[in-house]
């Protein structure tokens, strides 16, 4: 049987969530269309010959499967809605009920695809409290191109990959001091600096940062960043689920202002101390070392690059499974006016039921 996909985004920087699901959804000889809900997605994927560029155009399609990369996905489309994460948990903040926010079901998902034992023993709690969905762990599809690992070229001059979250009070990027101090870093040419920062960081912020660019300092702006990863001997970051994905290399993350201690991580409250802590992130400790790994084996424990087809496998073989003690997704009125109301399409219609397509 042929089976019609659909790639669910709203911002670009799913898109490398994505390619790797479209790549082996093609190899497996079916059909696959992206849509993307907001304006900056929409823009990045306009150019791809198999984009649908309105909502009334993703129900006519009539997908079996849509793999899903951001929080929501519209209600009113026929198909299994599969939640494939556009971030790894990036413990920037729990919620009131101290339940991050990476955790909350919204009530639109009939199948989560979860990355790793980390999320997986979360959403398996959350799956026999609710009774409304499965949780199968398969991988993370945005990761498949990072493997196999390949070691990163020693050079006289490290190159430092700075990544940065957008929440305003968590972000690097708006720091002055932090400013201040790569900036003069970057003169020195001690290290070689490439910085990402996610697009929905305001732009006079991105161009201050552009003005650092020279002989140590490169921006780069695009969402496949594991070209940099590979390039680069540490990352300097904040709260970015950037972070987790630079650990699967087994490399030192230095951060600003984490949330959170973690023992995998070097930490740094100042700016003054940042050269202090690249130094000693270029020679890591191996405690260190042993800690990373002992971290990303419960984060993501596949390093075959094969995620992607986990993943797609594990949908048409849902998709097809009885659903008996599936329960109805809840009616989630407000929910779901607000997407209507955002993609400006009102109806009544509804898949509630647990999706199922009968084999042909």
């Amino acid at each position: 049987m042929q089976y019609r996909f659909l790639i669910y985004i709203s911002y670009s920087y799913s898109i490398p969530v994505g390619e790797p699901l479209e790549k082996e959804i093609i190899k497996c000889g079916h059909t696959v269309q992206w849509f993307a809900d907001e304006d900056e997605g929409a823009l990045k994927i306009k150019e791809r010959p198999n984009t649908l560029t309105s909502i009334k155009q993703v129900i006519d399609y009539k997908p079996h499967i849509v793999l899903t990369a951001t929080n929501m996905v519209p209600d009113f489309i026929s198909g299994l809605k599969v939640q494939v994460f556009h971030g790894f948990l990036a413990q920037k903040r729990p919620s009131k009920k101290h339940i991050f926010s990476e955790f909350r079901i919204r009530g639109f998902f009939d199948l989560y695809c979860t990355q790793g034992p980390s999320t997986t023993s979360i959403f398996k709690q959350l799956e026999q409290k609710h009774g409304h969905f499965k949780v199968i762990e398969t991988g993370w599809s945005k990761v498949d191109p990072l493997f196999p690992v390949t070691e990163t070229t020693h050079r006289a001059i490290p190159t430092i990959m700075i990544a940065s979250t957008f929440t305003e009070r968590l972000s690097l990027a708006y720091n002055e001091d932090v400013f201040q101090e790569i900036k003069r870093l970057a003169t020195t040419g001690k290290y070689n600096f490439k910085m990402v920062l996610h697009p929905k960081i305001p732009q006079h912020i991105i161009e201050k940062w552009k003005t650092l660019e020279g002989n140590y300092f490169t921006y780069y702006d695009t969402t496949n960043l594991i070209p940099i990863f590979r390039e680069s001997a540490v990352l300097f970051a904040d709260t970015t689920s950037a972070i987790q994905e630079f650990l699967l290399q087994k490399k030192p993350v230095v951060t600003f202002n984490h949330t959170f201690p973690h023992r995998y991580l070097i930490h740094t409250t100042t700016a003054e101390a940042i050269d202090e802590k690249l130094t000693e992130a270029l020679s890591p400790s191996q405690s260190l070392l042993e800690n990373i790994s002992e971290f990303i084996i419960n984060l993501h424990p596949y390093f075959d690059g094969a995620s992607s087809q986990r993943i797609i496998e594990t949908c048409i073989s849902y998709v097809h499974a009885p659903k008996k003690d599936i329960k109805n997704r809840p009616f989630n009125f407000i929910r779901k006016f607000k997407i209507r109301k955002r993609l400006g399409h009102f109806t009544f219609k509804s898949y509630n039921k647990p999706y199922t397509l009968k084999k042909e």
